[in-house]
């Protein structure tokens, strides 16, 4: 939690479990980059090349929600068998006969992948709800993880193309006060839901990769083969 006297920070990374370099305010790489608070949304203010990322003064206090969704960037993978060990560990075995069934080698395997974040940022009292932003995939909180009752979890919801998606798995990051960071896995239920096990003084990231075949215009621009979108959620919990 922060005061609504103070500025909100945050930073945009990239990386494994809690690792990764910062990346800075630059417009290029995002299609959207917004704050949401209390039924309106509005666009960061930000100067180029701005590191963090986010240093604003918060709308309000209650609950912000910070939404960024990036282009879409091409990876060469560099073995096949890395990208067997990828699609196995999101728990998306289906795309390796599918991949085969198209006519693809086992080799030089191309992707386009695409991020779709959000993070909870309690302003002073912290009141208020998450939102469903109307990206292609996401992740909401389905209670407030700053205010509400977390003793039995926070249920988070699952979204693709406006609908939950059902027993997909989700990824969860722990990280502890120690910095030490756990990593657990879970299945989403009938409605597109997990509920997160949570502990006091933690942050929690929870992951969610779609992966399908690229549309006719991306195959035509990057030649790639697989496109993947992953939605991410932030948030911490209160506590010692």
């Amino acid at each position: 939690m922060i005061s609504k006297k103070s500025l909100l920070v945050a930073e945009i990374r990239v990386g494994q479990e809690y690792k990764g370099s910062s990346g800075a305010f630059l417009p290029p790489q995002f299609r959207r980059f917004d704050v949401a608070f209390e039924g309106k949304v509005s666009p960061v203010a930000g100067r180029i090349g701005d590191r963090p990322a986010v240093k604003i003064r918060p709308p309000g206090e209650g609950l912000v929600v910070l939404i960024h969704e990036t282009r879409d960037r091409k990876l060469d993978w560099e073995t096949y068998e890395k990208f067997v060990d990828f699609v196995r560990h999101k728990d998306a075995e289906w795309t390796l006969e599918a991949h085969t069934q198209r006519g693809f080698p086992n080799k030089n395997v191309t992707e386009v992948y695409s991020r779709y974040a959000k993070s909870l940022v309690a302003v002073g009292n912290g009141v208020g709800d998450d939102v469903v932003t109307g990206m292609v995939t996401e992740i909401v909180a389905l209670e407030n993880p700053y205010t509400g009752n977390s003793a039995d979890g926070v249920l988070v919801q699952v979204l693709y193309q406006g609908k939950p998606r059902v027993d997909e798995q989700v990824e969860i990051f722990e990280k502890a006060p120690d910095n030490s960071v756990r990593v657990f896995t879970m299945k989403t239920d009938s409605a597109g839901r997990a509920n997160i096990p949570v502990r006091p003084g933690h942050r929690y990231m929870v992951d969610s990769v779609v992966l399908r075949e690229p549309p006719a215009d991306l195959v035509a621009a990057t030649g790639a083969q697989w496109e993947s979108l992953w939605a991410n959620l932030t948030f911490a919990v209160p506590g010692n």
